[in-house]
């Protein structure tokens, strides 16, 4: 499945973690999670948007994840995990990945929204069961294994002013 319709069932699944780091160590700014879901969906049949967060603690995050709700997105958060030594660890990339097979016979096309090398063999798992992927992030922080296994990749720095705050 290559071409895109408007009957197409879409899901949209953003790795809001990976999103955030690379926007604010390539700008120092925010994800516009409206212009983000509104290009993903391209006036297809939206199924599920969901957005993957860590709870830090940290000042404004609760207005955040109230915002993503707001604009579409059910949230799946995750707590940061502090280890003995003073690391901190929270990923979503399992979570992620269970989501996507799991949804996988209910869409026609899954967005996924990160460029987090780890996710290139689900690309592949996705396409072999007829889904066509798409990924949104930032070039210079995507994985050159993930674009390449993709369908379509939309490069999020080509328009900064549609994509960031």
């Amino acid at each position: 499945m290559s071409e895109i319709h408007p009957a197409q069932r879409v899901a949209v699944l953003a790795d809001s973690q990976n999103l955030y780091h690379s926007a604010q160590s390539i700008y120092s700014r925010n994800i516009d999670y409206t212009a983000l879901l509104e290009e993903a969906v391209d006036d297809r049949r939206l199924t599920r948007a969901i957005a993957y967060v860590i709870r830090a603690d940290a000042e404004e995050e609760e207005s955040f994840f109230d915002a993503l709700v707001d604009i579409g997105f059910e949230t799946r958060i995750k707590d940061i995990r502090t280890f003995a030594d003073g690391s901190k660890k929270a990923d979503w990339d399992v979570g992620i990945s269970l989501d996507a097979v799991t949804l996988a016979n209910h869409v026609d096309t899954m967005v996924l929204c990160t460029g987090d090398g780890d996710f290139t063999r689900l690309v592949r798992h996705l396409q072999h069961e007829g889904v066509r992927v798409e990924i949104y992030c930032f070039e210079e922080s995507a994985a050159d294994t993930l674009v390449d296994a993709a369908h379509d990749f939309t490069d999020m720095s080509a328009d900064t002013d549609r994509f960031l705050l």
